[in-house]
């Protein structure tokens, strides 16, 4: 039994409306750990991890999210499917609700901040229901010194209620599940789901409001590192993609594995705290570095363990978006603080399950902005049902469900960053080749990690300099050798052995594109618009 009564500083949470409440406040990850195991909602792994199940919902509801539509977002957010306004009264009533559900129960209060750049530093205050879910907090968000705690003043609260059930008809949410941004009264509300995804991407989204908006900074869903001779590389890309395994680079220091934001000086700083890996397939010979840090400390999530706690990696029976968090200091070649300055290098990771793009490809301006609004990636067939075939999936600015403005925002942002800084971008392929996906083969994660090394390094450049080939149909620069890949690998074509089928296939994602980015056209500029891939003629 874990007595953490004694080793708990009571605070009042009178303020946000919780009465006689028993407040754990700033209890260590060990505690947490151990109560979370005391009221059985989790069990200890092998490696000494937390592993927890998060119920009903084990990602996140792009449906259930919301912001209150008010004075100081009504002119300025890009109102629609993925910014679904609110009522600012309505949110009052709900918000009255969750207090009074939380109100004579345990409840355990972490005080984080975010932004590792003091100058962007947002101060919040995470309050929850779960134990566990103020671990993840603990792992997700920077943490204070005993010192900066004194005189703590959060600027944002989290209010995390799993087990809080909306009323859809009474309450405006579309089902039992919400999460919920206001801006004025700068609340993140969250309740009817366990998904710990949804407190550090309630503060991501808020984030991307606050910085361009106010601070003339672009964030930005992605991870970054840098290298010994202090140039920073970024990469952008979507769930499944690759973007925290290749930013894990044991010759560089990592920033961070997920959110950023780029500063008017050109430096770049870390959102977080810590790391929100896939684990799916998960090995230490692919992936040494996440799967070391897979120890106390961590919270593994949705995983499939046997009766000695050893987990099933490759066991997606509760979902294939199993998870682990951890504090970033469970990866050992950290730059400290999260900063970096002097952005050199750019990826666009994209998992293309039609296998028709190039592993690396170079990208001019106008072709970074226009796949940078794209965001592609693609599903592969058995992801979800009626899933038979690769389905191209396109989110704005490689993070849609968490971008506030409109994308052309980021994009202009970005453009103008790219040009100040000098920077080459990359679109990187860890999709498939050879042929789409059931036919062909997934990229080399071995092959991938010497193209992104020979792009950092310059030796890529070097190695082709004018002798790029542009591809027919999107029109990128592809090179024609690479240190360490075999040459047959860098042309997607000629790995298919089937030119009828490549260019059929090709064409058909570039109508994809196309078809997709019609939606932007009208607040795009001609250089992004001459980014677009070639139409069959």
């Amino acid at each position: 039994m874990v007595n953490h009564s004694q080793v708990t500083k009571t605070i009042s949470l009178e303020q946000y409306g919780i009465k006689n409440a028993k407040v754990n406040y700033q209890l260590s990850p060990a505690q947490l750990h151990d109560i979370t195991v005391e009221k059985k909602q989790g069990v200890t792994a092998s490696s000494g991890a937390l592993a927890v199940n998060t119920g009903e919902f084990t990602g996140r509801s792009p449906k259930d999210r919301f912001i209150v539509k008010d004075d100081v977002t009504k002119d300025r957010v890009w109102w629609g499917n993925i910014n679904i306004p609110f009522d600012s009264d309505k949110f009052e009533k709900l918000y009255a609700k969750v207090v009074d559900y939380l109100s004579n129960k345990e409840v355990f209060v972490r005080d984080s901040y975010a932004c590792a750049d003091k100058d962007y530093k947002l101060n919040i205050r995470v309050i929850n229901e779960q134990p566990w879910s103020n671990m993840f907090a603990y792992n997700m968000f920077l943490r204070p010194t005993e010192e900066e705690l004194k005189d703590f003043a959060p600027e944002w609260t989290i209010v995390n209620a799993p087990g809080f059930m909306a009323d859809p008809e009474v309450d405006g949410t579309r089902q039992h599940n919400f999460a919920i941004l206001d801006f004025t009264r700068k609340i993140a509300l969250i309740g009817g789901t366990g998904y710990t995804g949804e407190i550090k991407k309630g503060i991501f989204s808020a984030l991307n409001f606050i910085l361009p908006v106010f601070k003339n900074t672009l964030p930005m869903h992605c991870s970054a590192n840098v290298g010994k001779d202090g140039d920073t590389s970024i990469f952008f890309g979507l769930s499944g993609t690759g973007k925290t395994t290749l930013s894990t680079d044991p010759d560089r220091s990592l920033i961070g594995d997920d959110e950023h934001g780029w500063t008017a000086e050109n430096s770049v700083f870390n959102f977080e705290g810590g790391c929100y890996a896939k684990v799916i397939n998960l090995s230490q010979e692919q992936e040494p570095e996440i799967y070391a840090a897979i120890k106390k400390g961590a919270i593994l999530e949705n995983v499939i363990m046997n009766d000695k706690g050893e987990v099933d990696f490759a066991d997606t029976s509760i979902t294939q978006n199993t998870r682990v968090s951890y504090p970033i200091y469970h990866i050992e070649n950290i730059q400290k603080p999260s900063t970096g300055k002097n952005p050199k290098n750019i990826f666009f990771l994209t998992a293309d399950a039609f296998g028709v793009l190039p592993p690396i490809s170079k990208l001019t301006p106008g072709q970074a902005a226009y796949h940078f609004i794209s965001g592609y990636t693609a599903k592969v067939a058995g992801t979800e049902a009626g899933i038979d075939e690769p389905l191209p999936s396109f989110s704005a600015c490689f993070g849609a469900p968490f971008m506030p403005l409109h994308p052309t925002k980021y994009a202009e942002m970005l453009s103008q960053k790219m040009k100040d800084a000098g920077v080459n971008v990359w679109l990187v392929n860890t999709g498939w080749t050879g042929g789409p996906y059931g036919v062909g083969s997934r990229m080399k994660l071995k092959y991938t990690r010497a193209m992104i090394t020979a792009a950092m390094d310059g030796s890529l450049e070097a190695a082709n300099k004018d002798n790029y080939h542009v591809h027919s149909v999107f029109g990128l620069k592809q090179p024609r050798t690479c240190p360490n890949v075999p040459t047959e690998v860098l042309s997607p074509r000629s790995t298919w052995n089937n030119d009828e089928g490549y260019y059929k296939t090709a064409y058909k994602l570039s109508d994809s594109f196309r078809a997709n980015f019609k939606q932007f056209e009208a607040n795009a500029n001609q250089e992004i618009l001459d980014g677009a891939p070639n139409v069959k003629k």
